[in-house]
């Protein structure tokens, strides 16, 4: 099964093009792009490489995936985009490859990118995110799997979203957002932990009941941040949930939002 190409589109010799994808008018693809079987692609849509785009995945009017990075230090050496299977890019979204040599922008699978959301450069995210309108990454940031980045939120460089947390619309995150939990304002602070967003992924009530005894031990008590952790490890039972946060919290470079 071959593509269908419209006449109008622009596709370099050096593109790779999956049976079954579907290239609307006057998109351009660049050398370098491999684009998996059955992609989608509306119209005036630019693809640059090199770049390993998935399967299934959809492109909206005017969305750029692919293109070079924004970072002044980059000098033209090949960078890389890697892009899972089944995502959604709306129209405007852009998607930058890596900045250093070598390195790689990592997008996973099942997103949803509404219109102008932005990946810069070097960025890692997961499975089944959702971005709101103008949800914009600055670079080497990285998003957990289900996380939903908030209409006009801005993510520092090198900041962490994790796992199921949400952002406020307008939020300004300079920290890391802990896994569960909801962080909204400018700059942001976390406000409550996810229940809506755990009750719609399947979590037990326990588990929901155990994340909110950790987010009010963390931000509600006048326990210091180190004094929150062995509390929680002392009273709390070890749930897969408990450990992701505490591992998430340990490791951070930036600190978490408060």
């Amino acid at each position: 099964m071959s593509a269908t190409i419209h006449p109008t589109a622009v596709i370099d010799p050096a593109a790779q093009i999956g049976d079954g994808c579907e290239i609307g008018p006057y998109c351009v693809i660049g050398a370098g792009v491999e684009l998996g079987a059955d992609c989608w692609l509306q119209h005036h849509v630019s693809l640059g490489g090199p770049s390993k785009i998935g399967r299934g995945n959809q492109f909206f009017a005017f969305s750029s995936v692919g293109q070079r990075t924004q970072d002044l230090k980059y000098a033209g050496e090949p960078t890389y985009l890697a892009v899972g299977d089944g995502n959604t890019f709306r129209e405007f979204v852009t998607v930058h490859r890596g900045t250093a040599p070598g390195s790689i922008t990592r997008v996973g699978s099942r997103g949803n990118f509404l219109a102008y959301a932005h990946i810069a450069h070097d960025c890692v995210v997961g499975d089944q995110v959702i971005f709101s309108n103008n949800g914009t990454l600055a670079g080497h940031v990285e998003v957990g799997d289900h996380a939903i980045i908030g209409g006009l939120t801005a993510v520092h460089q090198f900041c962490r979203i994790g796992a199921y947390a949400l952002t406020g619309g307008c939020s300004k995150i300079v920290q890391d957002v802990p896994p569960f939990m909801i962080a909204d304002g400018n700059p942001a602070k976390v406000r409550s932990y996810n229940k809506v967003g755990l009750e719609r992924h399947g979590f037990s009530e326990d588990a929901q009941r155990q994340v909110k005894e950790a987010y009010r031990i963390i931000y509600r008590s006048a326990l210091n941040l180190q004094q929150a952790i062995e509390q929680i490890r002392a009273d709390l039972p070890e749930t897969p949930e408990l450990t992701r946060l505490l591992a998430f919290i340990t490791s951070s470079p930036r600190g978490i939002i408060k």
